[in-house]
């Protein structure tokens, strides 16, 4: 693949064969962001787990201290007594079954992420396939299924991000924009890999952290240290 004379020149400022210590990382993913419009920051890490093994999957949420620069657009699935507590706290989208049937109709779903109470999760089965292709299926793991949908939605608005381990066994999330202040994105970066260090199947006996990398949208890797 052949890379802009921009990008050669940014990854140049970035030792591939070097750990950075997190402050100086964050300093450089700054510095090498390529783009003219505020880029995204996102930290990618490479997992000792097989994830072929269930009891080895990682997944969990982490609700970061500085936001994402990003608004998520939010649906909620809740009973009709719910539906003003859902509305006043943020939710963008909010129904019972008449939702579902619209998306079951039309196939569309209008928003990035999706919380539900208990109560109306069998409702959901008709367009399981439908939000699960596209990541949208409200999950316990990740608190997304809760009474407490007051709570869920505001965490959501708030800057909390889900993670899940792909088929390579890595994990992928965004953790704010070039412009954040240098310590925000450290913070960010801090309390997602604490969530990670958490989210350790029981299973795993070797090295389960075995490298993280953070990157500005098309700008170079660069490698920190543990």
């Amino acid at each position: 693949m052949k890379h802009s004379k921009r990008f050669t020149e940014l990854k140049s400022k970035v030792d591939k064969d070097k750990l950075y210590p997190l402050s100086e990382a964050v300093k450089l993913v700054r510095e090498t962001s390529g783009l003219k419009f505020d880029a995204s920051v996102e930290v990618h890490v490479k997992l000792g787990i097989d994830p072929k093994k269930g009891d080895q999957i990682v997944r969990s949420s982490v609700v970061l201290p500085h936001g994402t620069g990003k608004t998520k657009k939010i649906a909620a699935f809740v009973t009709p007594g719910k539906e003003k507590e859902a509305r006043e706290a943020g939710a963008d989208l909010v129904g019972g079954k008449e939702l579902i049937e619209q998306i079951k109709k039309d196939g569309k779903c209008d928003f990035e992420v999706a919380v539900a109470v208990p109560e109306i999760m069998k409702d959901l089965a008709v367009i399981a396939k439908t939000l699960g292709q596209k990541g949208l299926m409200p999950n316990p793991k990740v608190g997304t299924v809760t009474p407490n949908v007051k709570q869920a939605i505001e965490e959501i608005k708030k800057g909390k991000a889900d993670f899940k381990n792909d088929d390579s066994g890595n994990l992928h999330i965004m953790v704010g924009k070039v412009s954040f202040e240098e310590n925000k994105l450290t913070e960010n970066i801090e309390a997602f890999l604490e969530a990670v260090k958490k989210a350790k199947p029981d299973s795993i006996k070797g090295t389960y952290l075995r490298g993280v990398t953070i990157a500005s949208s098309m700008g170079p890797g660069i490698r920190v240290q543990l």
